[in-house]
């Protein structure tokens, strides 16, 4: 599912048949960092997201079929296309691109629900009561104005509002904007769930929000560990095997963190995926993690380094550690 960004793009009608992407893309990068580049043909539709460090995801949906991820922006990035894409370019703050590369696999759990039986402000109520990782979009009757509402854990972390083109303002300001709009003119509603989980590895059957929620975290700390194994494999003066120096580091830390101790078989990493059944709950989980890493990185002498790999990772992921008490 390709959703647009309300705002104006800051390029647009653009053609692939003069343009190289991946040129673009670094141009982009350096001129405003964050953002999403869209394509658009009669026989195919496609995105790619990036932020000022890396190309983050990408979408391409064709007649043959989908793909996601690395397999879509490669495909994008080709020169040999069969046909010619016309070319948005979007501006999307840093905090928010993340969420965007995110939602070419969303859900879409409520179609077409209307004010004639629900009203806007009901529904974020009731959205938030179910803790929703997703987003809500509006149109307004007549097509004068449109908005989203991006939500995770059922807080409002931020929007597209097709009134607001640099960005800027508080979202729930935004939003309350956006409810005043719909009562008066009237508006459509569609809601959408973010599966926060890779569900290539971890399959699943109907999922709670909150679950989801969990996955978020999971995915999270998958993405620091395997950084720091990144770095630390890299050494040539490895004093230890690495899953022999994690386990160890697990074991001191036991008496603080109980759900890390080895024989109680509820935190797994392997081959960089979490296996995780313990009761502990997500800032708790977090935490642990985190703190036996960062004294992981200090014991091997990597501090500086770890923290230089870990700004995209940070930014990525920024208003969930801030909800898990979680900083730097």
């Amino acid at each position: 599912m390709l959703v647009f960004p309300k705002e104006k793009p800051l390029l647009t009608n653009l053609n692939t048949f003069y343009l190289k992407l991946d040129k673009l893309i670094e141009h982009c990068q350096g001129e405003f960092g964050a953002g999403g580049i869209f394509l658009n043909s009669v026989a195919a539709q496609g995105a790619v997201f990036f932020d000022q460090e890396a190309i983050l995801s990408g979408y391409l949906t064709e007649k043959n079929g989908e793909l996601l991820g690395d397999a879509a922006v490669e495909r994008l990035l080709k020169t040999d296309f069969d046909y010619n894409f016309s070319v948005d370019i979007y501006s999307i703050a840093q905090k928010q691109v993340y969420f965007w590369s995110s939602i070419p696999v969303a859900e879409k759990i409520y179609k077409d629900l209307s004010t004639d039986f629900t009203d806007l402000e009901g529904l974020i109520r009731k959205m938030s009561a179910e803790k929703l990782t997703g987003f809500i979009d509006v149109e307004l009757v007549g097509g004068r104005e449109s908005g989203m509402i991006f939500l995770s854990g059922g807080e409002i972390i931020g929007g597209s509002f097709s009134w607001n083109p640099g960005g800027n303002g508080s979202a729930k300001e935004h939003v309350k904007d956006l409810i005043e709009m719909s009562k008066a003119a009237g508006g459509i509603f569609q809601v959408s769930r973010l599966p926060m989980e890779d569900s290539a590895h971890r399959p699943q059957t109907e999922m709670s929000p909150a679950s989801a929620y969990n996955m978020n975290t999971l995915k999270m700390l998958e993405e620091f560990i395997s950084i720091f194994e990144k770095i630390y494999k890299s050494r040539k003066d490895k004093p230890a095997d690495f899953n022999s120096l994690l386990r160890n580091k697990f074991v001191q830390n036991a008496d603080r963190f109980e759900f890390l101790d080895p024989f109680a078989e509820e935190f797994e990493y392997h081959e960089r995926q979490i296996t995780f059944t313990g009761d502990a709950d997500d800032g708790e989980l977090a935490n642990g993690i985190i703190v036996s890493i960062n004294e992981l990185a200090e014991d091997v002498g990597v501090t500086g380094q770890l923290k230089n790999y870990l700004t995209s990772w940070y930014r990525k992921y920024e208003a969930l550690l801030d909800r898990l008490g979680i900083h730097f």
